[in-house]
């Protein structure tokens, strides 16, 4: 039989062993499961990219047509209901592509780039089977770019429902089948092992190789289709050159298999088939609870967090607040300055200058006109606008967008605890296994090192480590969520509880503008009033909101000109008449050192009084501030305002606090830095809008936030003003949380303690490993279950009754 024929025949990958259709990918007479490994492979063995998509050039089987008629994406109507983002130059879409399984076809679709040069980037999450492509759609239209995608084998699923929910959603089905494989054969191997451990009688002794193989059979399919995932994840850890928990917990599993089936086969022993299949029957039950509550949790999270979760709506002349998720199709809707836009909306009013960088990357600002479409997303750069929603609203969307790492500024590394267990244990696992089979085959025993060898890495496994972390944290994140503390993912709680210097911005975050008082010292009359509110009322600034309310109701101008000058002020021009609204320093006033937060007015160069708002603390600051003393935490505050409170503050803030006023924003970030570069852990607390970078600079930044249609991207959490009274809470039950995961690898540490010491001296029996292993396991899983929910108690985060 000829060689390619016979490669043929077995349908199996030659790169990485799937399973090939009946008509596979050809090169070199070995067959590949997809163009991603046949591209690979190529690559690999070639060391150039001279025959990159040799399909290109030599059109065969590689080459694939269209399933379906993709006429209908030539339909502009069509084309704006299915992308994400379009400007002039480049479209960003996300496709569903179901046929995506393996890391050949992440590598593959993540180079589409140097299949056409019409395609700027793509990025694959492989949990979804989601592609998101950036392309230029002058040099490749949208049909082009689907038709290029199913040549090349990997062709999108496309409905004109949001592609982006669809592939959301969430799947079980092939890991219930997984667990009810496992189960069945873990009920029934244990059953027929119980003879075994508790000693068989004369008559049962007869079926003691009969039951052997029963529990074989048992382990095949737990092995080869039950514990798949596991030994596809360790492998793409190897190949990556690195080291996860799986890598240890596939070496454990495979060899438990091998030495039990060995057993079995040469009738040495009973094996420890049972153990196996108990094993995977309970870590696929861990991995399914732990899919269901990050599910649940990112369900909730998404209608609850990062985004404002209220839109200001223009009904009947009147402006009013309703949820996000209650926004519909054709309802109007008012955007300031610095707001993200939350829908796909059509421009009705006012002058659109929208700052896209959070959607691709380029801060360039994108002048629109009226009767356009603004893509969701955007940030309104400039005076207030008015729009018509066009598209429902896809929060997911949205979530999306602030999770994009790729496009931050201020990349921030932290190594959670997990990461660096999984760096030494695995190495530290195989050290002991190999020292223990040295140990005995020097002694002349290569039956005791062969037992002491397999024992180390059966019992070793990792199960329980690996279960311990994402079950406490996602917890953690539960409870954070219900005391309006919107946490962006599990890695911040543990960056949160290694926090140990806390800066404090003043204005909107440790006084409250719901309970200040807005005071006007000077005349304005009833036009001056209007052209004062319109002005602000294109502000997203807390001060500019409190102006708003107390100039109350009037008539609403449009301004030719408007420009906002982040820290300092505003400047508007209204035909002929010029309005500057700031700083003293802004308005070129020399400063009169007012009580308070001050802002003037100038009306064509004319001072025409100021505001004055009367700061009022807090509830429970000076609680918040001693408690967070006395946790040891350093204390700083720094803020844009001038400092005739400061004498208050003193007597707030510890003697050792510095207490900064009259600071840019540049100023806040370059003393974030500061902090930093002597070692500290630094959490700054802003209003989310003049400290955007300082919140981006610092190791956790938290905006807190009294109005749900403020929102900025340069955070890590979000806090509900209402919440600011339990921040010590906060930071110590972020802490508990991270301590629970230590305590949880000390009880795993101490039944791998307990169990290598049997496994060492080869005397491990098949009743002690199939009692220890699923034990610690249901041990891990409960213990950190119910101690963070008991700590979320003791911190007064969870009612009795939850």
């Amino acid at each position: 039989m000829p060689e390619s024929e016979q490669i043929v025949r077995e349908k199996k990958c030659f790169h990485c062993g799937d399973k090939v259709d009946t008509m596979p990918y050809m090169l070199d007479n070995h067959s590949f499961c997809c163009l991603g490994c046949q591209t690979v492979y190529q690559v690999l063995h070639e060391s150039n990219l001279h025959n990159y998509y040799r399909y290109n050039q030599h059109p065969g089987k590689s080459q694939k047509e269209p399933k379906a008629d993709l006429s209908y994406l030539d339909e502009p109507n069509i084309v704006a209901k299915l992308v994400d983002y379009k400007d002039e130059d480049m479209t960003m879409i996300t496709f569903y592509v179901p046929v995506i399984h393996c890391s050949s076809c992440i590598w593959l679709l993540e180079h589409l780039y140097k299949l056409h040069t019409g395609v700027k980037s793509s990025q694959v999450d492989f949990m979804k089977k989601q592609a998101s492509i950036t392309f230029r759609h002058q040099e490749i239209s949208l049909r082009e770019l689907v038709e290029l995608l199913a040549q090349i084998g990997y062709e999108p699923k496309i409905t004109l429902q949001d592609v982006v929910k669809e592939g959301k959603k969430l799947n079980q089905q092939g890991l219930i089948a997984k667990i009810t494989v496992a189960g069945f054969c873990f009920g029934n191997s244990m059953m027929i092992s119980f003879p075994e451990y508790f000693g068989m009688a004369a008559f049962e002794q007869q079926y003691a190789s009969f039951f052997g193989y029963m529990n074989l059979a048992f382990g095949i399919p737990v092995l080869l289709y039950s514990a798949s995932d596991y030994f596809k994840s360790a492998w793409l850890s190897l190949k990556q050159k690195r080291l996860n928990l799986d890598v240890p917990l596939a070496l454990g599993i495979f060899v438990l298999f091998f030495r039990s089936a060995f057993e079995i086969l040469t009738q040495t022993g009973p094996g420890f088939m049972d153990t196996l299949c108990s094993l995977v029957f309970f870590i696929l039950i861990g991995k399914w609870v732990q899919q269901r509550t990050y599910y649940h949790i990112s369900f909730e999270r998404d209608y609850r967090s990062y985004f404002p979760v209220a839109v200001t709506v223009i009904e009947e002349e009147s402006e009013k607040p309703i949820q996000i998720a209650d926004l519909k199709v054709g309802q109007r809707i008012l955007v300031r300055n610095n707001e993200i836009i939350p829908a796909d909306a059509i421009l009705l009013k006012g002058s659109a200058s929208v700052d896209f960088s959070f959607v691709t990357g380029e801060s360039k600002a994108v002048d629109k006109t009226l009767g356009e479409i603004i893509y969701a997303g955007g940030r309104q750069i400039g005076e207030a606008i008015e729009l018509e929603v066009v598209k429902p609203v896809s929060q997911s969307y949205l979530t999306k967008l602030w999770n994009n790492e790729s496009f931050k500024t201020q990349e921030k590394k932290f190594d959670t605890f997990i990461d660096f267990i999984s760096k030494y244990f695995t190495v530290a696992l195989v050290s002991v296994a190999v020292v223990a089979c040295i140990f005995w085959l020097i002694g002349g025993d290569s039956s005791k090192a062969w037992g002491a060898f397999t024992a180390v890495l059966i019992i070793a496994c990792p199960c329980a480590l690996a279960l311990s972390s994402p079950f406490t944290l996602s917890a953690a994140l539960s409870i954070f969520d219900r005391n309006k503390f919107y946490i962006k993912n599990t890695a911040a709680i543990e960056q949160l509880s290694a926090i140990d210097c806390v800066v404090f911005d003043k204005t909107g975050t440790i006084s409250s503008p719901k309970s200040s008082l807005m005071l006007f010292e000077g005349e304005l009359d009833e036009d001056e009033r209007s052209l004062v509110s319109s002005v602000c009322r294109n502000s997203n600034h807390p001060l500019s909101r409190e102006i708003v309310k107390w100039i109350g109701h009037t008539v609403i101008q449009t301004a030719d000109v408007f420009k906002e000058i982040t820290g300092k002020g505003m400047e508007a021009l209204f035909d002929t008449i010029e309005v500057k609204i700031g700083s003293a320093s802004f308005l070129g006033i020399k400063n009169e050192f007012q009580d308070g937060s001050v802002v003037y007015v100038a009306i064509n160069e004319m001072v025409k009084g100021h505001f004055t708002l009367e700061q009022s603390w807090r509830q429970g600051l000076s609680e918040v501030v001693g408690k967070l003393s006395r946790g040891g935490y350093d204390l700083h505050l720094i803020s844009g305002d001038n400092e005739r409170r400061a004498d208050a503050l003193k007597l707030i803030f510890p003697n050792n606090a510095r207490l900064l006023f009259n600071q840019s924003p540049s100023d806040k970030l370059h003393k974030i830095d500061f902090w930093q570069d002597q070692g500290k852990q630094v959490c700054m607390l802003g209003d989310g809008l003049n400290d955007a970078g300082a919140l981006r600079k610092a190791d956790l930044g938290i905006a807190v936030s009294d109005d749900i249609n403020n929102f900025s991207p340069g955070c890590d959490a979000i806090l509900d003003g209402d919440s600011f009274a339990k921040l010590p809470s906060f930071f110590a039950f972020a802490k508990d949380a991270v301590k629970v995961i230590h305590m949880s690898f000390a009880i795993s540490l101490t039944y791998n303690v307990v169990g290598l010491s049997f496994a060492v001296q080869g005397t491990m029996s098949p009743l002690f490993a199939a009692i220890l292993m699923p034990i610690s396991t249901v041990t891990i899983i409960s213990f950190t279950s119910l101690t963070t929910r008991w700590f979320a108690r003791r911190r007064r985060l969870l009612s009795k009754v939850s």
